[in-house]
């Protein structure tokens, strides 16, 4: 399957509602079906994460958790005061190739 970068996708803001619109009409399914599919692929994505484990569509991307090491950090509201950051586990995602040929070309075309 290719990807193809099409230009009013590229530059649509596009939200969940949106999303599952055109998934319905590109694969022929409900909305609701659609939906449904967005939902399981976010559940899916979130527990994986959480085992941790990594999510990857190839030429998409790539979804980890890293954990961020804890750190001292200082207090807003006393900058003489010194106080302790906890680790802190972050979602990270990783661009594939082709998501970042698709950008590229956006680029490009706006020069």
């Amino acid at each position: 399957m290719s990807i193809v970068c099409n230009n009013s996708i590229c530059m649509t803001k596009v939200n969940k509602a949106a999303l599952s619109e055109r998934i319905a009409e590109k694969v022929g399914v409900s909305k609701k079906e659609a939906e449904d599919m967005i939902a399981s692929f976010v559940e899916i994505v979130m527990t994986t994460l959480q085992q941790d484990g990594s999510v990857t569509i190839a030429g998409f991307g790539a979804f980890s958790a890293k954990t961020r090491a804890g750190r001292t950090g200082v207090n807003p509201q006393n900058p003489t005061e010194k106080i302790q950051i906890p680790p802190v586990t972050v979602p990270k995602f990783k661009a594939g190739k082709a998501l970042k040929d698709c950008l590229k070309k956006k680029g490009q075309s706006s020069m």
